[in-house]
């Protein structure tokens, strides 16, 4: 039966809308699958994260146009289906090439991702690729390595040198070292100074000894004076008691 204009344009809108935020598109062609097949192909595009339709090639043609998988819809010939996302073509190309080792009545027509379109070959070199989240994980390690090697070094040499401190201090050689700073001629000089200031003291001391020798001789004077006084009072007695003793002269 044949579509009306009217229902055409609705179609048309509907697929136009769909397609307005896919990025990537697979198209491909199948020959005689079964309710089955077509059921379990929609759940393993949905599970990729896109969504899976069988085109009108003339339909598919206008309805592309103005989006960025246009060039892979224009001039379709013969039975073809279009699986399109804004996800990862990765992904997408993954699941299909999965489903299809299985599936023998599908394969690929072609391919457009990001606007460039590709060939069948390409497609499966496509699937064979990584995801954009492995290589993402990839790239950020490869930008964080060097950091990563960097703190890692610094960590060792900090470590290494805490070793060697602690080796060096249980093996005594810090305490080895200190003995002679104890021994310095500059830790002892206030001792010589000391001595210096001491040597003065004995030198005024020796006068003080010296004057105080005048002041025995002088304490001892008196005592010869009074013996010298005491022997010539002794005579002077002695010499008045013999004029005393003398008989006297007859005139």
């Amino acid at each position: 039966m044949a579509l009306t204009k009217a229902k055409k344009a609705v179609q048309i809108d509907h697929l136009a809308h769909e397609l307005e935020g896919s990025t990537s598109a697979i198209v491909g062609t199948f020959a005689k699958l079964t309710v089955a097949q077509d059921f379990e192909l929609r759940k393993v595009v949905r599970g990729a994260g896109g969504r899976y339709r069988v085109l009108k090639n003339k339909l598919a043609a206008r309805a592309s146009k103005g989006t960025k998988v246009e060039q892979a819809l224009q001039g379709l010939k013969g039975v073809s289906s279009v699986a399109y996302t804004s996800g990862d073509p990765v992904i997408l190309a993954k699941a299909l090439s999965t489903w299809m080792q299985e599936n023998a009545e599908f394969t690929f027509k072609l391919g457009i991702v990001d606007g460039h379109v590709i060939t069948v070959e390409e497609v499966k070199r496509l699937a064979t690729m990584p995801s954009k989240e492995t290589i993402f994980a990839k790239l950020l390690f490869l930008i964080n390595a060097p950091a990563q090697r960097l703190v890692t070094v610094l960590n060792a040499t900090g470590r290494d040198i805490a070793v060697v401190v602690n080796q060096a201090v249980e093996q005594g050689k810090f305490a080895a070292a200190a003995v002679p700073v104890k021994e310095a001629p500059k830790a002892e000089a206030p001792k010589s100074d000391a001595a210096k200031v001491e040597t003065p003291v004995a030198e005024v001391a020796a006068p003080a000894a010296e004057v105080e020798a005048p002041k025995a001789e002088a304490a001892a004077e008196p005592e010869t004076v009074a013996a010298e006084a005491e022997a010539s009072g002794t005579q002077e007695d002695s010499q008045t008691a013999a004029a005393a003793t003398e008989a006297p002269t007859e005139g």
